[in-house]
């Protein structure tokens, strides 16, 4: 079984296990309490905080457990916005942060404070000079992650912090992901993390801030965790945490060579084993073990699932596996292809024969998935020397397969209008375009959805979009046996015939 989904929880380490059964009978008791069982269990509680505060680079009075990373970053953003609304009520964050903190910054916004989103390159990362013009008077706190849980690519936080410590703004980190790798660098004021992403158990976060920090916990009060984690601590999980992350982190800089050569191999080797497939994220600036690729003419969700049926547990951001049927933010605010998403991330331990087997099996699972999907006729009207696709109440990929199937009927220069009201069609055209060489126009109101234009910029888009492009299934409209399309004017004269037939893909 090839578990390539770490980057959401990471399979609970040895240490981890056996720090947890170890603490299950000493560390029952109220640490809070003077007699010999609460002194038991404040000596282990104390000693995972300073393991803890040891491996991210801080003071033990600086970190708290919470019940979660996602936890521990409500009560972050929450805080320190509390602390310092006497300043200002703007909150900067990045286009591609983790829901937990947008969700945070959404809160925000509707009780009346303001938000201000930096943008990212198409590699996933922010340019520090964006955060610096975002620094502006009134802005109360600033949050960038350490790296991207979707992509893998690294933030420059150092540079940041820097600009964000000129400015007088501490910066929240986010570092759920790059915690097993090494303490994150910079002077950031705040920090989150979360166990389970580096083989802890679940249920536990960490919160850091720093000593100057201005923050006022929010919540009714409570004496625990310094008044910042309400609630009886959980101490056998707080120390298999500890214990963890220690334990990841000795053998962090040799794993990171080895993962990051299996990744290398997949970010290589994918798109030379795979047609139509753009790999995403930065290619130097990432974490080890994540790479992320997108397929053209694929439902994300079909191919997961395919994977799984032959053993392998994979992710993705692809439209397709989100309930709101929309791309994920991340995917969205690079800029980048989402259909057919898939994000590897090897957990440490990962073996090299897993690693091949399974780039032996994507190229079946993304023909089987393009296979089953086939390729509906698109509904096209001619008019004068533009092609209208009408792809209405059609998912993506469909408005791209159908784009890809007429792309060869117009000339070179020739416009096709793709109709769709579907939003992960804004992402996927113009990134098809990119990856076929053709020219994304752009987009204009249309009565029902948005039409999008594109320009047939040369002659090789049918040569090998049309070899990509699943085949016809038998019977259907393109079935070269099927009767011939017809092209639709729109005018009174009614349906003609077309110039020529239309070639099976």
């Amino acid at each position: 079984m090839g578990y390539f989904d770490a980057a959401s929880a990471a399979p609970l380490h040895p240490v981890a296990r056996q720090a947890l059964l170890a603490s299950l009978d000493e560390g029952w008791a109220d640490p809070a309490r003077l007699y010999r069982e609460g002194r038991r269990a404040r000596l282990l509680l104390d000693a995972a905080r300073e393991a803890a505060a040891e491996a991210v680079g801080c003071r033990p009075d600086e970190l708290v457990f919470t019940s979660s990373g996602t936890r521990a970053v409500h009560t972050g953003i929450a805080g320190a916005l509390a602390g310092r609304r006497r300043v200002g009520r703007h909150l900067i964050v990045s286009a591609v942060e983790h829901s937990s903190v947008l969700h945070s910054a959404e809160l925000h916004e509707a009780e009346g404070g303001s938000v201000g989103q930096v943008t990212v390159d198409r590699h996933g990362a922010v340019d520090p000079a964006a955060y610096a013009e975002a620094l502006r008077p009134g802005a109360a706190l600033a949050c960038l992650q350490s790296a991207n849980h979707e992509v893998g690519t690294e933030q420059p936080v150092e540079e940041v912090a820097r600009l964000c410590r000129e400015a007088g703004v501490p910066l929240l980190v986010d570092a759920a992901q790059s915690l097993a790798w090494g303490p994150v660098d910079g002077d950031w004021s705040l920090l989150t993390g979360s166990a389970h992403k580096w083989g802890g158990p679940s249920g536990v976060g960490l919160l850091v801030v720093r000593k100057g920090v201005r923050f006022a916990a929010q919540g009714p009060a409570d004496e625990r965790e310094s008044g910042r984690a309400p609630g009886f601590e959980n101490i056998p999980a707080a120390v298999a945490a500890a214990a963890s992350l220690r334990a990841v982190r000795a053998e962090a800089a040799q794993e990171a060579r080895r993962l990051r050569e299996l990744t290398d191999r997949i970010r290589t080797r994918v798109p030379r084993l795979v047609p139509d497939v753009e790999v995403v994220g930065d290619p130097v600036r990432r974490l080890p073990g994540v790479v992320t690729f997108s397929c053209l003419y694929v439902d994300g969700e079909a191919l997961l699932h395919e994977l799984d049926r032959a053993d392998f547990s994979v992710s993705s951001g692809s439209s397709c596996t989100s309930s709101t049927l929309t791309p994920s933010h991340v995917l969205r605010a690079m800029g980048v292809l989402s259909e057919g998403n898939v994000r590897v991330s090897l957990p440490m331990g990962a073996a090299e024969e897993d690693v091949e087997r399974f780039l032996e099996v994507l190229p079946r699972a993304v023909a089987a998935v393009r296979e089953k999907l086939g390729a509906p006729v698109s509904e096209t009207v001619v008019r004068e020397d533009v092609l209208v696709v009408d792809s209405l109440g059609k998912r993506c990929p469909i408005p791209v397969i159908e784009l890809a199937r007429v792309i060869g009927d117009v000339p070179v220069g020739g416009l096709v209008r793709v109709l769709s009201d579907d939003e992960a069609a804004r992402l996927d055209i113009p990134a098809w375009c990119a990856m076929r060489k053709q020219e994304y126009v752009g987009e204009e109101p249309a009565d029902r959805g948005t039409a999008y234009l594109v320009r047939r910029a040369s002659g090789a888009a049918r040569g090998r979009g049309a070899a990509s492009a699943p085949p016809p299934r038998r019977g259907c409209a393109t079935d070269p046996r099927a009767p011939a399309a017809a092209a639709v004017r729109p005018d009174a004269r009614g349906p003609l015939p077309r110039p020529r037939p239309r070639r099976p893909w």
